[in-house]
């Protein structure tokens, strides 16, 4: 069944076509992050440390460099986020086999219950809207997001999917 959500006009490039976009984007990341924020403060936790969990669980022995670069904030932020999250036994941190001065960050079991509950909340919620679109609709809608990623970022994208 396709989305009820009128079709984009011929002219989707003038402003209030735009605008809509941008307000629709707006509006569903609000909603999507809201609904994960009850079970975050239930844990003391807020969308960084969620934004954090998500990644590391994508890819494990992520290191921390990688993490750094992916969620494009501080190294002081990170630093609170993940002492954080290793003092509540939700992250783990070993030295890399290769260069030991290197951080690889990885899940414990209890941060991969408390992910996977996150990622759930969100799932249903996403799932729901693609089931609505349709396939075309959500290959147009990864095409206008990947669009908006500069061409530099995108080998991050890249390196989730492998």
């Amino acid at each position: 069944m396709a989305a009820t959500a009128p079709s984009a006009s011929p002219l989707f490039l003038r402003e209030p076509e735009l605008r809509r976009g941008m307000e629709m984007l707006y509006f569903a990341y609000g909603h999507l992050t809201r609904s994960s924020d009850a079970d975050l403060a239930a844990h003391g936790l807020g969308r960084a440390h969620h934004r954090a969990l998500y990644f590391i669980a994508r890819k494990p022995d992520l290191t921390v460099s990688e993490l750094l670069a992916l969620l494009a904030i501080t190294k002081q932020s990170l630093g609170r986020v993940l002492t954080e999250l290793t003092d509540r036994s939700l992250v783990e941190t070993r030295a890399g086999e290769r260069d030991r001065r290197q951080r690889l960050l990885r899940l414990t079991a209890a941060g991969a219950k408390l992910e996977s509950e996150l990622f759930e909340t969100a799932r249903q919620r996403v799932a729901a809207a693609y089931a609505r679109a349709g396939q075309q609709a959500v290959s147009g809608y990864w095409a206008v997001l990947e669009g908006m990623i500069p061409e530099a970022e995108r080998a991050h994208l890249e390196a989730l999917g492998r």
